[in-house]
């Protein structure tokens, strides 16, 4: 059954009046430039705005040899992030509800040329609806969103009848080992909600993610000489053509993934980084390329890697100089299975009323072909894990931007559903 009408009503209105704080709140996040191996001192504000209003208190690192033990953990370098992953608990004075992990990640990608940009990256700029800046969108509104709609409950005088933990993670754009050692850590819940930015829609399919890097060697010499030699980023490419069959090969079977079949590009191979050589006059002795590609549920990580260690080796093995001085592959990054959230959970009933409350619309779903932190709770919690959030723009590109009225709605959408799932109980003051 969904809430009261006055107790929704009570709730909306309580979402709307701390908003003007919540939208400070999401600047202020915005603000720190928390690229991967930066979050050490956004994650110290956001422990001591979850202490600040009494919660219990974790703070902890990454455990490698743990990660490195499970089958969904990611090969951590030095380029990776050790900043602590912060936890705060909300314990109610009895237990009647079900217990929720809210969950939301701090990195940010990289922003690239600060001349592409509008604004600032790290300066959040609202204009009419939209706050712009790196990581506005993807997550620090949904981060401010969790936090905030246990604050209206509060202002109304209300808690959670049931054990919440609010966590806050690295990691989630380059491994998803943040998440991942919250889980190792012990953390569990009833069900799971991360308000990525989703526009208004829960993700119903999820692909798995893996990040590779392939290394050629070449034979260099001087460009005079340049048919004696082997260029190794003329290989590359080659390699790169061999790696983009692999992708058309995988896009052919969508089909048999009902979910993703009606997809145009359900699985995306990106080159996101290329570098080679030492000299313009010189055939250049090596290349690399850093590279992500996704992967069908079902498919575990392990299957993944392999198959396209398989393919590079045979493509290698027919080319006149690759087949003398075959490729490298190595996977230095997401090594990730994908997940199907399943239908008709109670979890997903309730959040579609809170939805509907808040927006006047359906919850509807669709597939994402990206990765989401939401896999370490589907796969290995087995519980419902709900990734559900704002409209957006521009998420990893230039004038990222995310819409207020839309952070509200979602924000209310939650508080409403954590006072369903949950239940509420009388404050006890911080």
């Amino acid at each position: 059954m969904p809430l009261c009408p006055a107790l929704a009503a009570r709730i909306t209105e309580a979402v709307a009046a701390g908003f003007a704080e919540q939208v400070a709140h999401t600047q202020a996040l915005v603000r720190f430039g928390s690229t991967r191996g930066a979050e050490h001192a956004i994650q110290d504000f956001v422990f001591r705005a979850f202490r600040a209003r009494g919660y219990a208190m974790d703070r902890f690192s990454m455990d490698g040899a743990a990660l490195a033990a499970h089958p969904g953990g990611a090969a951590m370098s030095e380029s990776h992030s050790q900043a602590p992953l912060v936890v705060a608990l909300h314990r109610p004075r009895t237990e009647t509800g079900r217990s929720l992990i809210l969950q939301a990640h701090v990195d940010v990608v990289p922003p690239g040329p600060a001349d592409l940009w509008t604004h600032p990256p790290f300066e959040p700029v609202i204009d009419g609806d939209w706050m712009y800046g790196r990581g506005a969108a993807d997550m620090k509104a949904g981060h401010a969103a969790n936090l905030f709609a246990l604050d209206a409950l509060a202002r109304i005088g209300l808690q959670p009848a049931a054990a919440v933990t609010l966590q806050s993670v690295v990691e989630e754009e380059s491994t998803g080992n943040g998440a991942l050692m919250t889980h190792l850590r012990g953390y569990r819940a009833d069900a799971v909600l991360i308000p990525e930015p989703q526009d208004e829609k829960l993700v119903r399919a999820n692909v798995g993610v893996l990040w590779f890097t392939v290394e050629v060697r070449g034979r260099p010499v001087h460009v005079r000489e340049m048919g004696a030699g082997a260029n190794a980023i003329d290989a590359t490419y080659r390699v790169i053509g061999a790696l983009r069959a692999v992708e058309a090969r995988w896009n052919a079977e969508k089909t048999a993934h009902r979910h993703f079949a009606d997809a145009p590009d359900a699985i995306n191979l990106n080159v996101g980084r290329i570098a080679g050589g030492d000299w313009a006059s010189s055939v250049p002795a090596w290349c690399r390329i850093d590279c992500r590609i996704g992967l069908y549920p079902g498919l575990s990580a392990r299957a993944g890697a392999r198959a396209l260690e398989q393919a590079v080796a045979d493509f290698a093995r027919d080319d006149p100089f690759l087949s003398n001085n075959p490729p490298r592959v190595a996977f230095d990054g997401f090594f990730a299975e994908g997940y199907v959230l399943p239908e008709g959970s109670e979890a997903e009933t309730v959040l579609g009323q809170a939805h509907r409350t808040a927006t006047g619309a359906d919850l509807r779903s669709f597939m994402s072909p990206s990765y989401l932190d939401t896999r370490v709770h589907a796969l290995y919690d087995r519980v419902p894990a709900l990734c559900y959030g704002p409209i957006s723009r521009n998420i990893h590109g230039f004038d990222e931007c995310v819409s207020l009225s839309s952070v509200q709605r979602i924000t209310t959408a939650l508080a409403l559903f954590v006072a369903e799932w949950c239940g509420t109980e009388a404050r006890v003051p911080a």
